[in-house]
């Protein structure tokens, strides 16, 4: 059985866009959590939450322009925007490329959430419920899949190599890397990224 290590990190959070921006506040002593100005909390009886802090990067903060095209972000939901800048700032920081088919089909992709696409699945039955049918997207059932975090990520990169989805609330990234450490100790992929995503403040969460 083989050492397995972990050889580049990538992080969007509370705290920062990125992973020196998440630690160097954590260590401060600095709060993600923050009121939800982009809910209406007025009938709820909790009104703050860690959410991700949108604008420049050069500031620490989360752009997802950065990282995705405007025009593909409206084709996923929250959570998979996030593992994509998370899973690619790993895969830069480590310096791993697939050149050859070999690498390709031994570099898989292990990234999980604990209930995926809810905004959009919220967004999607409202209208539903008011609009009609044909005004829901054709990409809604693409866009909130908890696997298509995964699938993503290797297709963004050519990974070809075992491509699971963990599902266990919020010991989901733990359990992923985990399960990508496993799948590596006995041969079945050289590299893995692992992980996982969160996008769930809703009024309905």
């Amino acid at each position: 059985m083989r050492r397995v290590v972990i050889t580049g990190l990538g992080c969007v959070s509370p705290l920062g866009g990125d992973v020196q921006t998440t630690w160097s506040r954590l260590i401060a002593g600095a709060s993600g959590v923050k009121p939800l100005n982009h809910l209406d909390t007025s009938d709820l009886p909790v009104k703050i939450a860690g959410s991700i802090p949108l604008g420049s990067q050069q500031d620490g903060f989360f752009d997802p322009d950065a990282w995705l095209e405007p025009q593909e972000q409206r084709k996923l939901d929250r959570f998979i925007v996030y593992g994509i800048a998370a899973a690619t700032q790993a895969v830069q920081d480590s310096g791993w490329i697939a050149q050859t088919p070999e690498q390709q089909d031994m570099t898989g992709v292990l990234m999980g959430s604990g209930i995926g696409g809810l905004e959009n699945i919220c967004e999607s039955a409202v209208t539903l419920e008011k609009a009609g049918a044909r005004r829901v997207s054709p990409f809604f059932i693409p866009s909130v899949l908890i696997n298509l975090l995964s699938g993503h990520v290797a297709i963004k990169y050519g990974f070809k190599g075992p491509n699971h989805a963990v599902v266990t609330a919020c010991a989901t990234s733990t359990h992923a890397i985990g399960d990508a450490a496993r799948l590596i100790k006995y041969g079945d992929a050289d590299v893995i990224i692992a992980g996982g995503a969160e996008a769930p403040l809703t009024r309905l969460s």
